[in-house]
């Protein structure tokens, strides 16, 4: 009896040897013919010819524009004219390369932009990443039949907004340049451009919506996909680093920051104060006063960057598949807590921890608390080992925040500025574009409004508004039906902490994060990613009937 026995398992087992090769051939990539492999290597040696090719012209062309620019303003403004011909060229012909370079460079701009040297060019250099690359996504939309803009819900929303924005544009910024007001009789008129300052105006208040179908059409696949969103979190784990490393500096005295100031200055972030890293910052420990920047050119636009990767972070701790990167997403996170409170912004240290607790009730991972028990626990054993260790910086934080609130409170400021703006509009198509926009003072006179909408009546009117309005009602709208229709479970988790950024920011009117980097760059770029998602869920869902069914198949045969 034991024979037969040994005999029968045998047969199981060459039966299985049967039926696994089938399965490993399911693994394996299908070879190819000689003729195929051959095709291949002609095309990637065409392409790398082609490269070549552009490297060397934008190279000729960059150093002969140097030639002159050197002739003309010197190094300084020799070197951002080759980088600038050579980044052109490269980034028409690669596109996808060029958004990939253009959000890598957006949080390190201000870094760049004053270790080159500082000029009201290189502010804009992102923009030779950007606009280059929009024109050849354009390009490839019109020769392959696709739509340029997405979603379609916002096309109507936007023409109506643009044809507001024209308006005012020919009318008053128009009439300013063409018909300026009279000065008095001993009074010199006011050197300005007001057309110049328009365009530029409207460059910063809609320039950036095309990042919808840029981001879009950026990501093909989900390798795409997690690609970016695990940039995003390194970005992010980088320059919070750097943000330690500056306080570190001035901490123990290798930047000197404000010390030694007097009068206004011991309380005012200046270029002069900068510590290696970003630009303007304000750092007097005798008046317990502190304003760091960051990698960013000013110290609010730190914390912007650090509300706005709350959301980004916190999306991919939760929701990517592997572990590893949603502990080192976690451990970003914590960088950005530790960063929000050692910066000396009271924005940022309100708001990281606001915006963590409301992400966790509306993206639903309440529900899943104690899965991730031990990452928030390790999360808050690091904050709290930090707080411990510098009692006195968190209570100056923390002092520093409820002086502010009383004495100026956010929603009374709101009010104000309304007031203030309603009563200094004479129709309904504003004041100009650009004339309450910070980057387009050089063109002229602006206003400093430090909330958005009012600053947005005092440019473009009630009219202006009205589109604005629409636009972003229409954005939330949609972007809440694209996440609500997505299947799986961590793309959905990573939806909503979009869409939740998005309501945040569509509807935030305190100071002015939709003027400036980076969140002028993130709130429409991630708004593309986010309309992308459902594509990449109907691939999950094909990828898993079409495993399901080689199975059945397998287990048919």
């Amino acid at each position: 009896m034991a024979k037969p026995q040994k005999k029968s398992s045998k047969v199981g087992k060459s039966k299985k040897r049967r039926r696994s090769p089938p399965q490993a051939s399911q693994s394996e990539k299908p070879t190819l013919s000689l003729k195929e492999q051959l095709a291949q290597k002609r095309k990637a040696n065409l392409a790398k010819k082609e490269f070549i090719s552009l490297l060397t012209a934008a190279v000729g062309g960059g150093f002969f524009l140097g030639i002159i620019l050197f002739a003309a303003g010197g190094i300084k403004a020799a070197v951002p004219g080759i980088l600038a011909i050579i980044i052109l060229s490269l980034a028409y012909k690669y596109p996808r390369q060029a958004l990939f370079a253009f959000i890598i460079y957006v949080p390190f701009g201000g870094t760049i932009t004053y270790y080159i040297g500082n000029s009201p060019i290189l502010q804009l250099a992102k923009d030779a990443f950007y606009i280059p690359a929009l024109i050849g996504i354009w390009q490839n939309c019109r020769q392959q039949g696709l739509p340029f803009i997405i979603p379609k819900a916002i096309k109507i929303p936007l023409f109506i907004l643009l044809g507001f924005c024209l308006l005012t544009l020919l009318f008053i910024n128009g009439g300013q340049q063409f018909n300026p007001p009279p000065v008095g009789l001993l009074e010199k008129p006011v050197k300005e451009i007001p057309l110049g300052m328009g365009i530029l105006g409207l460059k910063v208040f809609l320039g950036y919506v095309p990042l919808i179908s840029c981001a879009y059409y950026l990501i093909r696949n989900q390798k795409d996909f997690l690609f970016l969103s695990r940039l995003q979190v390194v970005l992010t784990l980088v320059c919070c680093f750097l943000g330690f490393i500056q306080y570190l500096l001035l901490l123990t005295g290798v930047c000197q920051g404000t010390r030694g100031y007097v009068g206004d200055a011991l309380f005012r972030a200046t270029l002069e104060a900068r510590c290696y890293f970003g630009g303007s910052l304000l750092y007097s420990p005798e008046e317990g006063v502190i304003r760091l920047p960051g990698t960013f050119v000013a110290p609010w636009q730190w914390a912007w960057f650090l509300i706005s990767s709350t959301f980004f972070n916190f999306a991919t701790g939760f929701t990517d598949p592997a572990i590893i990167w949603r502990f080192i997403s976690l451990g970003s996170l914590a960088a950005v807590f530790i960063n929000a409170v050692i910066s000396g912004q009271r924005i940022a240290l309100a708001l990281v921890p606001t915006c963590f607790i409301v992400l966790l009730f509306l993206t639903g991972q309440i529900a899943n608390f104690k899965r991730f028990i031990p990452i928030i626990l390790g999360l808050a054993t690091i904050l709290g080992i930090a707080m411990v260790n510098n009692p006195e910086v968190v209570q100056e934080r923390l002092d520093s925040f409820t002086t502010r609130w009383e004495a100026a409170p956010p929603q009374e400021f709101i009010i104000q500025q309304f007031n203030d703006t309603l009563k200094n509009l004479d129709n309904p198509l504003g004041n100009g574009l650009g004339r309450a926009t910070n980057s387009a003072r050089s063109m002229g006179e602006t206003k400093l409004i430090e909330t958005y909408y009012p600053k947005v009546i005092y440019e473009v009117g009630i009219c202006g508004l009205i589109g604005f309005l629409l636009l972003v009602t229409t954005l939330t709208k949609t972007s809440f039906k694209a996440y609500r229709s997505l299947k799986n479970r961590n793309l959905r988790s990573y939806g909503a902490a979009l869409w939740v950024f998005i309501v945040f920011i569509s509807y935030n009117t305190y100071y002015y994060p939709l003027d400036v980097d980076p969140v002028a760059i993130y709130y429409w770029f991630f708004a593309g990613v986010l309309f992308k998602l459902p594509l990449l869920d109907q691939q999950d869902q094909e990828n898993i009937a079409a495993q399901s069914k080689a199975k059945r198949k397998r287990s048919l045969t």
